[in-house]
């Protein structure tokens, strides 16, 4: 039985995730940053032996990031890396707390625990990389500058390493999701919402189904050939 880390697991896109791959028989391993309870509540539903810890810590720090590191105890076949938060509002507006918080969590944090995972992966040319990054980090998106920017780095991140480990039998890319009907867009205005979905070619909002989708096959058998891609999973977003 292979085993999966996911970060931000307690949230809406990585809970699906976990969801499907435990329904496809892995085991794994939830982190979270303050939602401990409700990961734990929401892990109820899947089997006991499925999941092999819950790790709570900040990935925005640097404290943190090392705290869900000293946990790491497990031979670990796939990291899925769906940690992450939004920031809305004028660049100009930008703290330096936000600038740090922003790439810790979205750039530094991937990538130290893909440091950490990669010798094992390596000794044994087996293991896959994951990142959930976003279309704005392809395209960007005003008022979203650090949030397409950190996004736009694990795009670039994914492409590199992927040609560094590819002969090593580890496969890294990126599932990056348009517009999705989760709590992170509650904000939009009807106004809103009804502009973005004219640029969708399927006129509606994506689902955390469609992603965990992407996300399933990747980590499979059948997508073996698929390395150092950007998967977009946005119904034909259109910028």
């Amino acid at each position: 039985m292979k085993t999966c880390l996911i970060t931000g697991a307690s949230g809406e896109i990585g809970g699906k995730i976990a969801e499907d791959l435990v329904q496809n028989g892995w085991q794994v391993i939830l982190h979270c940053n303050q939602n401990l309870e409700r990961l734990r509540s929401q892990a109820k539903n899947l089997p006991v032996e499925s999941i092999l810890s819950f790790i709570q810590a900040d990935l925005s720090t640097l404290e943190g990031i090392q705290s869900l590191l000293d946990k790491l105890h497990f031979q670990i076949d796939a990291f899925v890396h769906a940690s992450g938060k939004a920031m809305f509002g004028l660049f100009q507006d930008v703290t330096d707390n936000d600038m740090d918080e922003m790439m810790m969590l979205h750039v530094q944090a991937p990538m130290k625990i893909t440091r950490q995972l990669l010798p094992d992966m390596i000794r044994r040319k087996s293991g896959s990389i994951l990142l959930i990054s976003s279309i704005w980090g392809d395209i960007g998106a005003s008022y979203e500058v650090m949030y397409s920017t950190v996004k736009g780095a694990q795009n670039s991140f994914v492409k590199a390493l992927s040609k560094e480990v590819a002969a090593s039998g580890v496969r890294v890319n990126a599932v990056s999701p348009g517009v999705i009907d989760t709590k992170m867009n509650e904000h939009l205005a009807d106004e809103e919402r009804n502009a973005l979905i004219d640029k969708i070619s399927q006129k509606r909002f994506g689902s955390t189904q469609d992603v965990s989708n992407t996300v399933q096959f990747l980590l499979s058998e059948r997508a073996q050939y698929i390395d150092g891609q950007i998967i977009n999973v946005n119904g034909g977003f259109s910028s």
